[in-house]
């Protein structure tokens, strides 16, 4: 199985943080640039947060300051810290590859944000 498994997610406050996670592979994990992943209902997948294996990290500008991504190569787990959460912040989010190995995507975690 290659599919990831992400985990974390819930409902969270406007302002509230919340701590996501990814279990993968490491066919798909060791040596690679990962990525968080975030569909929100009635739009496409944009990536949010990307790592190299040595963790250089890069932010989308929607939440630059706010989120960490974050991974532990040892234990092929990827992390994604979101704190000061917008509204826009909703949705689900996976990980995956930078690009996206396209039958790696797996469940996603859903994010839902409440005011």
């Amino acid at each position: 199985q290659i599919q990831p498994v992400e985990s974390g997610g819930g409902l969270v406050q406007v302002g509230g943080a919340l701590g996501l996670s990814c279990k993968a592979s490491r066919n798909i994990f060791s040596g690679s640039t990962m990525g968080w992943y975030r569909q929100a209902p009635g739009k496409s997948r944009e990536v949010v947060a990307t790592i190299t294996w040595h963790s250089y990290t890069n932010y989308a500008d929607s939440v630059k300051g706010r989120f960490t991504i974050s991974r532990d190569n040892a234990k092929n787990t990827l992390f994604l810290q979101m704190n000061s959460v917008k509204y826009e912040d909703a949705g689900v989010y996976y990980c995956n590859t930078v690009p996206p190995n396209r039958p790696a995507w797996g469940q996603g975690t859903q994010v839902t944000v409440s005011t």
